[in-house]
């Protein structure tokens, strides 16, 4: 299998796109890539993390993990994009690392990557197709291509999201961490991109 590089970049608020980030990870790398997994840099205002314990816990027990910069954008073969549902869009987090993307668009250097997209949000219908469609805009704009998992494995017809990888939360303050076969699906969505950026980048080989 050709060697792949995949980012898998997000924002997480609480934890819980960070669990699925990283069992997106586990995926990836079983498909045989060589992973980086970064968060981008938190923008809200100290006040506003405070106000929420959950938020202050995460931001303090997660502080070390490192941060997602444009080399790992540059590097990657397949990106992976994880975020909260914010009023049916990615949150602001993430978007302002996207929005510094732009001198690597400027120089193609974004175009030809595979891209897929996950999210969470507090309930069933609280936006989450519509914020990996609007991630997709992005993708669009890049030139990448778009792999979404479909319905191409039996864990899609139980907890899937043809979209890309979604879990439901509940309500603040009793929030429900994503279940096995939520994991399951993350890992599977990660897997699907590797193979497609394997073989893409095999085939790009043999022209």
């Amino acid at each position: 299998m050709e060697s792949v590089n995949v980012a898998i970049i997000y924002y997480s608020a609480t934890g819980n796109v960070h669990t699925l980030a990283h069992a997106a990870a586990e995926g990836a790398e079983k498909a045989g890539a060589t992973v980086r997994v970064r968060r981008v840099a938190e923008t809200a205002p100290a006040a506003a993390v405070g106000s929420n314990p959950a938020w202050a816990r995460y931001r303090e027990d997660h502080a070390g993990v490192a941060e997602a910069s444009l080399d790992d954008l540059d590097w990657a073969d397949a990106v992976l994009l994880g975020t909260p549902t914010r009023f049916g869009n990615p949150a602001s987090q993430l978007r302002a690392f996207i929005d510094t993307a732009g001198p690597l668009w400027f120089q193609g250097r974004l175009a030809g990557k595979v891209y897929s997209a996950f999210t969470v949000s507090s309930t069933l219908h609280g936006g989450q197709e519509s914020t990996i469609l609007a991630l997709s805009n992005t993708f669009y704009h890049w030139g990448g291509i778009i792999v979404p998992p479909g319905y191409t494995d039996p864990v899609q017809f139980r907890v899937g999201n043809p979209y890309g990888t979604s879990h439901v939360t509940g309500a603040p303050g009793h929030q429900v961490p994503p279940g096995q076969d939520t994991l399951h699906a993350a890992r599977y969505q990660a897997q699907r991109v590797t193979d497609t950026a394997a073989a893409l980048k095999k085939g790009r080989a043999a022209v």
